[in-house]
């Protein structure tokens, strides 16, 4: 290291090259990178889906979510299987470790796919989701058009705006919800099939035997190439009207003498309204996994004005994430230029030079271009949480040391060489600069350790400040020195006179500051006892009290926005959902803070959510002014919603935000604070069973204090006509029970028997009952089939026919039935509510054999990563105790610094409780981070000592002179680095939320320790210090 720095300052020319390299690669790097709000916190999970036309969800559990589950099992690292089964859908989330490539688990899924096949009823296909992740869906939009019908608006979005948008690089799916898919109806009259003498089969043979095109290769004629192409599909509903279905006696039957042609809807899971006025069609942007968000958005912005739609048509969007981004980044950027100017002007102030105040702030950008550099390589974005934690004043700490070092060696006024001067300082102050700043990036490592969501939130910030502490280092070892060499040459040129003179034009006050300093330490002599005990007592205290500090996860993100989830009675109809959530809109857009409301009901066509026409998200959108008011006013506003909200009887309510929504539901599964799991017996289990202590367990939870929006998954409420078959009527008669299934599949199921090709559009041709015969429950009893001797028989006669309540969805984890109960915590912290929680359940509600609970939700979470932080923090105390060993080869010096950890750990706690923050993960890793802080200047201090001791000096003038030496360094190291988070700490933009915690612990921290460090630690020194100093170079 000697011989380097000494290299530079004799080849400053090559300093310069090295910071153009530096300067020129951290700027591109930085312009390459993705911006986003939040890192990426989704877990390594695919998604299938079958869309299972007719089948309910008992059926779909059967027949497709098991046998998908079950072949899914076994694959190499797979943490979990969830599943859905709902009417028509089945829904299976497979989630893998971490570690395992994106691509993939996706190509495993696959590949158990294809053998799954056959175990399936045919004629569904699985389907994986897109490659995208919880925060992926970056734009929501509707499609206004008041002059085109719905049917034409979403046909529009299909065909049109959908491919437009998808054309964009970068983007993964485009979903679209609500409005009226069109397709071509073949609506049969059954009294029309029995007076032809004709059955279901024969029109579906008839349709998929006379709608096609065709081609005989070609022929050559007159030196002429001629293509022979035949064209037989129908164009048009005149054309499928005019369909032979049987000719008997030369005369043709015509499929419009047995049905009415007309074009109509889809069976529609969903539907979205917007303000009370009526329904819209809505799309939704995905974006690939790892993509740039933030200029993605702008492409779409650009796509969406260059579109020049028929009609009228005019795409506005309701729900724009770049909103969250810019919020976020403005977050990070003003609590960095902040923080930046608190410290240059500390600085200033200490350094009492503006030239070399500049050389330190240098290493602000210069460190800050290693961060990206470091981001770049581990394909890291910018947001919240990898740039946000980053502190300014821990990052220039080795560069204070070393200006400050050289100011005090120039300022001593040797007769030599500047460049000589300028490299002892350096070399002199190398070695503890060095392990101070290895300490701080030592105690980051550890938190590179977190797993699962955790992990994905902290890792990046660990990334960023590790590379941003280790370009630090580089610079304040090997630039900062050739920039003194100049900055300082002012001084190096003056004489004794001058110098005195200048002197004296200096403000005094930092030597009345160090006198005072002096006097107050040898006075702390005579009470060093009661120091110790007082000191000992705090800390006891302090530890003690954690646990009486509130605990959770992680504080909410206040995005700007709100999502309100409202379920209402299950088994109601579309229709009737639809008009509630109308009612639901013109309520929340009565009041004035709101600008627009969008409902989006039921499920997409692509099925990314598995929600019922029973459930719908209302994304609220503030008025530009509002957008801007604090949490707590959002949270007030809220308040008022919902208690207007709750006059509309039979819904229920959960206020949430999109980004926050979208999160829970990937990562865990469920939505809420807390989410208590009940799982059945691996044998089955009865739903009726699972549903009743759900509502027991709901009713507990409800009770307990902080209960907000509890409630349980709805299991059953489903109304069936279940048509159950007779085997002994069926044999008399010879029909098969296929033959039924046919029959009631084609009439009732809007069977699709082939497809219209308009240009590029393509629809489906369906068949079905007219509306008047199949939506009423009594013809379902009286319409009639024909038997193989060609009678006739009524349904009835071949089944009973009965209505009944069966299950709306059957959810289950790892091949396991489960219901569950999810609830929000007001008013009180999460640990403790999930405490009173358990004892409740505990004592008021018993299992039957084979009944197990969990906890989930973000109490799973935290519980987590306090596990897993249990044994960072020791990682943490480790690693700095090694480090300190090898900077100083003795065990009680090591010690000695040490003490700094829990006093410093003092000042955290005290400022939790100052601030009433609970203790959560941001805290936590505050508490890593401090340490790292907090022993630097112990190592800063107890090297200075022991270099006076080997230069000479009796243990108590060393002490005593080297802490008066390092007063100024100490206090600017500190003084800059918890400066650095009062920005992150006061800020009330959005996104500070987030960092705050971890600022004011690091702030609190500092405040302790630096004390320690300055009255502590020298009395710790000359009671437990060595009598000879080793050689630690």
């Amino acid at each position: 290291m000697k011989k380097v720095i000494s290299f530079l300052l004799d080849n400053r020319w090559l300093v310069a090259a090295m910071l153009l390299v530096l300067i020129a690669g951290g700027i591109y790097t930085m312009f390459q990178l993705p911006i986003e709000a939040f890192p990426d916190l989704t877990n390594n999970q695919v998604v299938v889906t079958v869309q299972c036309p007719g089948l309910s969800p008992v059926e779909v559990e059967q027949l497709v979510t098991y046998p998908i589950e079950t072949s899914l099992m076994g694959m190499p690292k797979l943490q979990m299987v969830r599943s859905t089964s709902k009417l028509d859908l089945s829904m299976v989330t497979v989630i893998f470790d971490d570690s395992m490539d994106k691509y993939l688990v996706r190509q495993l899924v696959a590949e158990r796919l294809n053998q799954v096949q056959g175990r399936i009823p045919a004629g569904l296909q699985p389907q994986i989701g897109p490659m995208a992740t919880a925060f992926g869906e970056v734009y929501q939009y509707t499609v206004d058009a008041p002059k085109m019908s719905p049917m034409d608006i979403k046909t529009l979005h299909d065909w049109v705006i959908r491919y437009d948008l998808l054309s964009i690089p970068g983007v993964s799916e485009i979903n679209s919800w609500g409005g009226e898919t069109k397709q071509y109806t073949i609506e049969v009259n059954p009294d029309s099939l029995r007076r032809y003498d004709l059955t279901l089969h024969d029109v579906v043979t008839a349709v998929s035997s006379n709608n096609d095109n065709f081609g005989g290769s070609y022929i050559e004629h007159a030196e002429q190439q001629y293509t022979i192409r035949g064209i037989g599909r129908a164009t048009s509903l005149d054309d499928l009207g005019k369909i032979v279905v049987t000719t008997r006696n030369g005369i043709p039957t015509y499929l419009n003498q047995i049905a009415t042609m007309k074009l109509s809807a889809l069976p529609r899971h969903g539907a979205v309204m917007k303000d009370g006025k009526g329904e819209t069609v809505s799309g939704m942007v995905i974006i690939l996994r790892g993509e740039n968000g933030d200029q993605i958005i702008k492409l779409v912005k650009e796509k969406v004005a260059s579109l020049k739609l028929p009609g009228g048509a005019r795409i506005l969007p309701f729900y724009d994430q770049s909103d969250v981004i810019n919020a976020t980044t403005h977050t990070v950027k003003k609590n960095l230029i902040e923080a930046a100017f608190l410290v240059i002007v500390i600085l200033l102030f200490f350094l009492g030079d503006w030239r070399a105040a500049i050389v330190v702030a240098v290493t602000i950008p210069l460190s800050l271009l290693f961060g990206f550099l470091g981001m770049g390589a581990f394909r890291i974005s910018i947001n919240l949480m990898s740039l946000g934690a980053i502190d300014f004043g821990t990052i220039v700490d080795g560069s204070v040391v070393m200006v400050e070092n050289c100011i005090h060696r120039v300022e001593t006024g040797e007769q030599r060489p500047l460049l000589e001067i300028i490299r002892d300082a350096a070399i002199e102050v190398a070695r503890p600069v060095t392990f101070g700043v290895l300490i701080i990036i030592a105690v980051y490592l550890p938190v590179l350790t977190l797993e699962s969501l955790e992990g994905r939130m902290f890792r990046p910030m660990a990334v960023t400040v590790v590379s941003a502490l280790a370009g630090s280092l580089f610079l304040a070892l090997f630039i900062v020195p050739t920039l003194c060499s100049f900055a300082l040459r002012h001084k190096a040129k003056q004489t004794k006179e001058e110098r005195e003179k200048h002197e004296e034009k200096q403000p005094n006050w930092f030597d009345k500051l160090r006198r005072h300093y002096e006097s107050a330490l040898k006075r702390s002599e005579r009470y060093s006892r009661w120091i110790f005990v007082v000191s000992g007592v705090l800390i006891v205290l302090a530890i003690g009290s954690l646990k009486f500090i509130g605990t959770e996860f992680m504080p909410r993100l206040d995005e700007g926005s709100m999502v309100i989830t409202s379920k209402r009675l299950p088994g109601i109809s579309l229709t009737e959902s639809v008009a509630i959530g109308q009612q639901i809109e013109r309520t929340i857009k009565s009041f004035p803070e709101i600008s627009s409301v969008v409902t989006k009901l039921g499920r997409p066509d692509l099925a990314t959510e598995a929600m019922g026409e029973y459930e719908s998200d209302s994304y609220v959108s503030f008025t530009p002014k509002f957008q801007e008011a604090s949490t707590s006013k959002h949270k007030e506003l809220s308040d008022r919603i919902e208690k207007e909200l709750e006059k509309i009887p039979g819904v229920n309510y959960e206020f949430t935000q999109p980004m926050q929504m979208r999160m829970d539901e990937t990562i865990t599964g469920t939505r809420g604070d807390i989410a208590l799991k009940i799982f059945a017996p691996e044998t089955g289990g009865d739903i009726d069973t699972l549903e009743q202590l759900g509502h027991q367990a709901n009713r507990i939870i409800g009770g307990v204090k902080g209960a907000s929006e509890n409630q349980m998954e709805l299991i059953s409420g489903a109304e069936e006509l279940q048509i159950r078959i007779d085997r002994d009527a069926i044999a008399r008669y010879g029909i098969n029970v296929s033959d039924i299934r046919e029959f009631i599949e084609s009439l009732y199921g809007s069977k699709t028997v082939s497809e219209m090709l308009i240009g590029q559009q393509r629809f489906a041709i369906a068949l079905r009952l007219p509306a008047n015969l199949r939506n009423d429950p009594e013809q379902l009893s009286a319409i009639q089939m024909k038997t193989p001797s060609g009678n006739l028989v009524r349904l009835d006669q071949l089944a009973e026919i009965r209505e009944v309540r069966g299950p709306i969805l059957i959810n289950r984890e790892n091949a396991t039935r489960r219901a569950v109960v999810t609830s929000n915590v007001d008013g009180r912290d999460l640990g403790s509510f999930v405490v009173d929680c358990k004892k409740a359940i505990a004592s008021g509600m018993q299992l039957p054999t084979g009944y197990r609970l969990e906890w989930g939700g973000q109490y799973e979470n935290q519980s987590r990563a306090q596990q897993r932080l249990a044994i960072v923090f020791p990682i943490s105390i480790l690693i700095i105790a090694a480090l300190l060993y090898a900077t100083f080869r003795n065990a009680r010096q090591m010690l000695l610094i040490l003490c700094i950890v829990p006093l410093a750990l003092v000042g955290g706690i005290a400022a939790l409780w100052i601030t009433g923050i609970n203790l959560n993960l941001s805290a936590s890793v505050g508490f890593i981070a401090l340490f790292g802080i907090a022993v630097l200047n112990g190592v800063v201090m107890v090297s200075h000592i022991n270099t006076l001791r080997k230069d000479g000096k009796d243990l108590e003038t060393a002490v005593q002179q080297g802490a008066s030496d390092r007063l100024r360094p100490v206090l600017i190291t500190a003084l800059v680095a918890s400066l650095g988070f009062v920005p992150m700490a006061l800020a009330n933009s959005r996104g500070a939320e987030v960092q705050r915690p971890l600022a004011v612990v690091v702030i609190g921290g500092l405040v302790t320790a630096t004390l320690l460090t300055l009255f502590v630690l020298p009395l710790l020194y000359r009671r437990f210090s060595p009598r000879e100093i080793a050689d630690s170079h």
